[in-house]
């Protein structure tokens, strides 16, 4: 058999094969092309009816949870001069001053040998720690979030993880912090510097105080942090007042959520809804640690005042908002409770608050 001939005969069919796939590829690249175009145009009409709708309220929300991310902020751009937008942030209320009432959070004494007889109690609040470690983990659920809040019932088991040797050099994801100091829980605290979007949270935006040591001078829209009784101090504290007040562990974070048992006209305030993080202390001394999962189709997130009011539902006597978005995580006995907003995964970050074991609670 002449193979040149058959060679030369296969040659078209092969040339028609490869045509027909390169015709059935940009065929399917042009539908795809078509889809994505389509849902770019029906996402973009969603923003503006957001945006340019009848209803206030969902405009403000529309732009304060856009602004509130540091990725997709620039979307507001798209519809507001940068006037349109500072009046609309401007509707939430400014900070007021607040200054911490500490008689207010009574530390109890130690229980007597036989209080546990008949097993375990519900506290005033009706929450009852089942398994006798100190702390309690419970749902939470509203109508546009989700996420867990964690009730730590001897406040002194509560420290700030945080490497202030290595601020500006690298920032570590809370599990991380959590194995360095061997915690068996922890929450994302402050806020970072986070030019380009890269993620790295090695540099805190704001003051860090950490065992009374004060770093940075930036005060941020509020200011938590325990003193060394374990109280809760929340509201925009100066260098000097922090020193007055003894504190040991704390960031600058905002805006307050709860002071003195009511909630603050900042949490009533304007507010997007996005994954929040939050610390607040009972009147008992309990610590109250509360994640919200956000940008998820189960859970959009919440506002300020959603997670004030439950902060309040839990006892709160004080509470504040702490960084948020794609930096909220919650770890809790060697997991992740909730998934990450980010894109890119967990984000590294500069401090947490840290829940130490039962048996080392020996800070302060």
């Amino acid at each position: 058999m002449d193979t040149s001939n058959a060679q030369s005969a296969e040659r078209p069919r092969l040339k028609c094969r490869l045509s027909t796939i390169l015709k059935t590829v940009g065929k399917a690249l042009l539908v795809l092309l078509e889809t994505a175009v389509l849902l770019v145009f029906m996402l973009y009409g969603v923003m503006f009816i957001l945006a340019k709708g009848p209803s206030p309220t969902a405009r403000d929300i529309f732009v304060m949870s856009v602004r509130e991310t540091s990725a997709v902020g620039f979307i507001a751009n798209l519809f507001f001069t940068e006037e349109e937008i500072a009046e609309i942030e401007s509707g939430g209320a400014e900070n007021e001053q607040i200054d911490t009432d500490t008689s207010l959070i009574v530390m109890p004494s130690e229980p007597s040998g036989d209080e546990n007889e008949t097993g375990p109690v519900p506290d005033a609040w009706g929450l009852v720690d089942e398994d006798g470690d100190g702390l309690i983990l419970e749902k939470v659920n509203g109508e546009s979030y989700n996420g867990y809040m964690l009730v730590v019932l001897d406040p002194s088991r509560v420290i700030m993880g945080c490497r202030p040797e290595l601020f500006g050099v690298q920032g570590f994801k809370v599990a991380d912090m959590a194995e360095y100091f061997g915690a068996v829980a922890g929450i994302n605290a402050s806020g970072f510097l986070d030019e380009g979007g890269n993620g790295r949270g090695e540099t805190p935006d704001a003051m860090v105080v950490y065992e009374g040591q004060i770093y940075y001078s930036g005060v941020g829209d509020g200011f938590v942090g325990f003193d060394s009784n374990h109280i809760l101090h929340v509201g925009r504290l100066s260098s000097g007042a922090i020193k007055e007040r003894d504190i040991q562990f704390g960031v600058s974070f905002g805006p307050v959520l709860v002071s003195n048992g009511e909630i603050t006209q900042s949490a009533k305030g304007s507010s997007g809804v996005n994954p929040r993080t939050a610390i607040g202390q009972r009147s008992d001394g309990a610590v109250l640690m509360l994640v919200i999962a956000g940008r998820q189709l189960t859970s959009l997130g919440a506002t300020y005042n959603d997670i004030a009011e439950i902060m309040l539902d839990y006892g709160a006597v004080n509470a504040c908002n702490l960084d948020g978005g794609s930096s909220s995580m919650m770890w809790y006995e060697g997991e992740y409770l909730n998934n990450t907003a980010s894109v890119i995964g967990i984000r590294p970050v500069p401090t947490t608050f840290l829940v130490l074991p039962k048996e080392d609670s020996s800070n302060g």
